[in-house]
């Protein structure tokens, strides 16, 4: 399925439910784009900061779904977009987002704005598993991480705190996730 154009659903929304205050942004411009293909735990977010202003809508959870998932969260990162740069609050789902999200469900049927998506998260096989040599038990991780100890051990064995004995020891998941 081809990627749908962001510009022009990007411009119609804001013609709709901003004003047209979003596409007249400068210093920075907001900017808008599909993600490389990295983004799978989310469906897309608004970054902001020194020189950027920018929204990214993830390919590899959109794509799949029905056009109205795009709009819907296109819509939900320009109204971050709205609070933080039209209306210069700092709030992520405060009085002024969800109030600007009830006017956009309320003027149109089409689709619905929220809060937290349910839209179903490609699954990725684990690169790693953790193995505490202890009590043998084996967590699978998506990455490697330093300095972690198995919590059933130190709960056990330590009164909950932190210790080197029970320290996981990492090896790559050599078994391939089928699909």
């Amino acid at each position: 399925m081809p990627l749908e154009p962001l510009l022009p659903l990007f411009h119609r929304l804001d013609r709709q439910y901003f004003d047209a205050s979003l596409a007249a942004l400068i210093n920075p411009p907001l900017l808008l784009r599909w993600s490389d293909g990295r983004l799978s735990r989310t469906a897309g977010f608004y970054r902001f900061g020194p020189g950027i202003s920018e929204i990214v809508l993830s390919r590899v959870v959109l794509v799949p779904l029905p056009p109205e998932a795009t709009l819907s969260t296109l819509c939900h990162e320009m109204i971050h977009a709205w609070v933080d740069r039209v209306l210069g609050l700092k709030e992520v789902h405060g009085p002024q987002f969800k109030a600007r999200m009830a006017h956009i469900n309320q003027a149109q049927p089409g689709f619905q704005v929220s809060l937290r998506h349910s839209y179903p998260l490609p699954v990725q096989a684990a690169a790693w598993w953790a193995s505490c040599s202890n009590c043998g038990k084996k967590i699978a991780y998506r990455r490697r991480r330093k300095g972690l100890a198995c919590r059933s051990c130190c709960e056990r064995h330590n009164a909950g705190v932190w210790d080197a004995r029970f320290a996981l020891k990492f090896s790559p998941n050599t078994v391939k996730q089928l699909g």
